[in-house]
């Protein structure tokens, strides 16, 4: 059974930073594309960033130059790095394993950010 917990979330200000981490079990870490989604209040889910098998990185156009996603292979963890933050980032994130669509994921972090 997979299982996705994340951490990390909270209140900050605006221009803030904050650090979302992310534990898996039941999968083979390493084999696995690991990323972070986010639902904003009252829209749809969408992807953050991306890191792949072999450390390639892909990251949403509304967060490109402030977030930064990284994994460690050897404690099954993703994080994400969130700098600058905006209002807009505000939402609960979620890792996943697989595919951000349809793939597992955990019960998310929440963020907010004060303007």
């Amino acid at each position: 059974q997979v299982q996705l917990a994340e951490s990390g979330g909270g209140l900050v200000q605006a221009g803030g930073r904050l650090t979302l981490s992310c534990t898996a079990s039941g999968i083979i870490f390493s084999q696995n594309e690991m990323g972070w989604s986010r639902q904003a209040p009252g829209k749809e889910r969408e992807l953050v960033a991306t890191i792949k098998r072999d450390m390639t990185t892909i990251y949403a156009d509304s967060v490109k130059g402030r977030f930064t996603i990284s994994r460690d292979n050897a404690k099954s963890t993703v994080y994400l790095h969130l700098n600058g933050l905006k209002s807009e980032d505000t939402g609960i994130y979620y890792c996943y394993a697989g595919g951000w669509r349809f793939g597992p994921r955990g019960q998310g972090t929440q963020v907010t950010v004060s303007s």
